[in-house]
């Protein structure tokens, strides 16, 4: 092919008015992570003002992200069809109106009432920036770019989230926590229309309310199940809600392989490339998530810091990851992606095999050494295997694949607390036991060994109830046992992440011509010529 060819087939640059429109989809991605980190500051007042008890309190924890999982592969499927810039505004001014509902609440049921609407419009916000992002940023380097953006502006948003959070509820009531995002949203009506453009499938077909229903009924059992495993432990009921959920996804799947126009285009998972990087994020977030989990524990229960103190140690940890989002863009100019997401996986390896070594000296400080190691790696392949996924598919399935995308970080995130928490409370609950042995029943008593064994924060709480030399015993062993927990979760981490790189350095080695084609006469693409000439 001649160099002609070639630039006549290139895709086309972003222009200036696609960067404003990357600053305008900015708003709703901040403005979702910091909402999910200000409400765990509220929930003390909030409860105390409305009389909330544990249950409610969950129930207003939950409702938003069990709505958010369970609606995410139809909203973005949903932007596909009626176009992603229309469902971004729709979503937006729907919840800044239940954003208002909840801050002036007046009754428990009236807050999770808003909040399970928050979830919903909050569904249609995240594929709707990542579809738009993949729409408007056509060369793949400055997709990477921008979608390196995207997830620095998401961290930034969780750094910001407790500042913010904790600035208004010291100085307002709680609900100033959720008129927050008012005026994010308020921005992204206004100029989401002068600088987005529309974007929406050209023949679309209907959507299929009884695969919406499957959906839903496959997500939400599984979600919650997870959740309540990472809760209680293993118990029937959320096993049962597991495997009613799987029934679900298996009817859903079926349905879908027989529709004209299924609601999620099972086809997507045939791309070598598309399957390969969701396998690749959906690990990464299930490591990632169950070791912040367990570290979070041990800085506070086995180290004895202040919750203060143990979020100012984790600072280190999202700052590398700001960093790492825009080191890709940079080495791209060096390395092919499929380089960069093996290299960041290996970093990621070597990160949690320094955490293995965690109970080796005394304080935090190689822990979270290790810690801010493995998410610099992590960081690295997570703007590259977005940008791949949503590069190898076609533009007018884009909402489609970042829903997907998304559900499977929902999941990844309640697997992951789910099952590495398991692991590592059966593993130091068998050395606990182990080592508590020659003291059982003289000086720990027996019904006080019991208690302990069942989770780090009981052993710290049951040892604060001993005399002296037994509460002392008590809790050197507890963390220990958990620190030996927390380093054999860390190796196995280690392992994965080293199994990943392999994989990726297998799978994503080359690209098959056919996978990362664009069609643009799929799509109807609406513009402003006369502001894009502006702008220009």
């Amino acid at each position: 092919m001649t160099e002609t060819a070639q630039a006549t087939t290139a895709p086309p640059l972003a222009t200036r008015r696609e960067w404003i429109g990357l600053a305008v989809l900015a708003l709703p991605t901040l403005l979702l992570a910091i909402d999910g980190s200000v409400l765990f500051l509220a929930l003390p007042t909030l409860s105390a003002d409305l009389d909330v008890d544990a249950t409610q309190q969950l129930w207003i924890l939950d409702i938003y992200s069990f709505l958010i999982a369970g609606l995410l592969v139809t909203m973005g499927t949903l932007g596909d069809r009626i176009g992603r810039r229309r469902l971004l505004l729709i979503g937006g001014s729907a919840f800044a109106a239940a954003s208002v509902i909840a801050a002036f609440s007046v009754s428990v049921e009236m807050l999770i009432v808003a909040r399970a609407l928050l979830g919903i419009a909050g569904a249609t916000l995240a594929p709707s920036t990542m579809a738009l992002i993949r729409n408007m940023f056509r060369d793949p380097r400055q997709m990477a770019i921008a979608i390196g953006v995207w997830f620095t502006c998401f961290m930034g948003g969780m750094l910001l989230g407790p500042i913010v959070g904790g600035l208004l509820l010291e100085h307002f009531w709680w609900g100033s926590t959720f008129l927050l995002g008012v005026p994010f949203m308020v921005l992204l009506v206004v100029l989401g229309p002068i600088f987005l453009p529309e974007y929406r499938a050209a023949d679309p077909g209907r959507i299929d309310l009884v695969s919406v229903a499957l959906s839903l009924a496959a997500i939400l059992p599984v979600v919650w199940g997870l959740k309540e495993l990472a809760r209680t432990g293993w118990e029937g009921t959320p096993v049962a809600a597991i495997a009613i959920g799987g029934a679900m996804a298996a009817l859903f799947v079926r349905r879908q392989s027989r529709l004209a126009d299924p609601l999620l285009d099972l086809t997507l998972f045939r791309n070598r490339v598309f399957g390969t990087s969701l396998v690749l994020l959906l690990v990464t977030a299930v490591i990632m998530s169950g070791v912040s989990l367990l570290l979070a524990l041990f800085l506070q229960s086995a180290l004895g810091l202040s919750p203060l103190t143990a979020g100012l140690w984790l600072l280190p940890q999202a700052v590398a990851m700001i960093i790492g989002f825009q080191v890709p863009g940079v080495l791209a100019r060096w390395f092919a992606p499929p380089v960069i997401v093996t290299l960041g996986l290996a970093i990621a390896a070597v990160g949690f095999a320094v955490l293995t070594q965690a109970g080796q000296v005394d304080g935090p400080g190689l822990a979270i050494t290790g810690f801010v190691i493995g998410c610099f790696g992590i960081s690295l392949p997570m703007t590259v295997l977005t940008t791949l996924m949503l590069g190898s598919v076609p533009p007018d399935k884009a909402g489609a694949a970042s829903a997907v995308n998304e559900t499977s970080s929902e999941f990844g995130i309640a697997l992951g607390i789910a099952s590495l928490g398991s692991l590592a409370a059966v593993i130091s609950r068998g050395e606990l036991a182990t080592s508590l042995a020659p003291y059982v029943p003289v000086p720990v008593p027996e019904h006080a060994a019991e208690a302990a064994g069942t989770g780090i924060t009981a052993a710290v709480d049951t040892a604060a109830s001993l005399p002296g030399e037994a509460s002392e015993l008590l809790l050197e062993l507890a963390r220990a046992a958990f620190t030996s927990g927390l380093a054999i979760t860390a190796g196995f981490a280690a392992l994965v992440f080293l199994a990943l790189a392999t994989l990726a350095a297998i799978m994503l080695r080359e690209r098959r011509a056919g996978e990362a084609s664009e069609t643009p006469d799929s799509q109807t693409v609406e513009t402003r010529p006369t502001t894009e000439g502006e702008l220009r």
